[in-house]
């Protein structure tokens, strides 16, 4: 199914299909991403995009304090002040593994990872090792028989990826510059 993000319902029916482990296809304020429930829908992911089960995903948050829940070591109050916002920030996880989250600058979004009650995985929408796809057209013509619903909000032809940051040491890394630039004063110890 094809929905517009303007849609009056286009919130509901993307919680509806995210909550029945359906990999759905969400516009967010980087780029279009394949999104699913945490853990759900990680393997209808990982064969939409015919990609390695070891590499793991982005995981979205409806609030930047919802990484407390996550995540027992605080992240530096500079860096999180970018969200919501494009920066991918990746910390330990409560297990000691490592897990990347990002609170979207979209209230949109952030409402729809709200009512499913848990993060939800965001990847972009291509086949693993090739390009982002950025029209709606080639989303739709690539993944339309895949996805359980595509939300609409138009191209995103000149948009970045998020920037990731690795804030699991004392120095802070930028592992993929997208969106945002980050002051080199953010990746030090205060």
């Amino acid at each position: 199914m094809i929905i517009a993000k303007n849609q009056t319902n286009a919130i509901d029916l993307a919680v509806a299909a995210l909550l029945e482990n359906k990999v759905v296809i969400l516009p967010t304020d980087t780029i279009y991403g394949f999104s699913g429930i945490v853990p759900g829908a990680k393997q209808g992911i990982i064969a939409a995009k015919g990609r390695d089960e070891g590499k793991p995903f982005i995981e979205l948050i409806a609030k930047p304090e919802d990484l407390e829940k996550y995540a027992p070591k605080a992240v530096r109050e500079n860096l999180l002040a970018l969200w919501p916002g494009a920066v991918t920030i990746i910390v330990r996880n409560l297990t000691g593994g490592t897990t990347a989250f990002r609170c979207p600058g979209d209230p949109w979004l952030r409402r729809i990872i709200e009512l499913t009650g848990t993060p939800i995985y965001s990847t972009s929408v291509n086949r693993s090792g090739e390009p982002s796809l950025k029209t709606i057209a080639e989303i739709i013509s690539v993944f339309g028989d895949t996805a359980g619903l595509i939300v609409d909000a138009g191209d995103c032809a000149e948009a970045k990826a998020s920037t990731i940051v690795d804030a699991t040491e004392s120095v802070y890394r930028v592992i993929r510059q997208g969106a945002v630039e980050i002051p080199a004063e953010f990746l030090r110890p205060n």
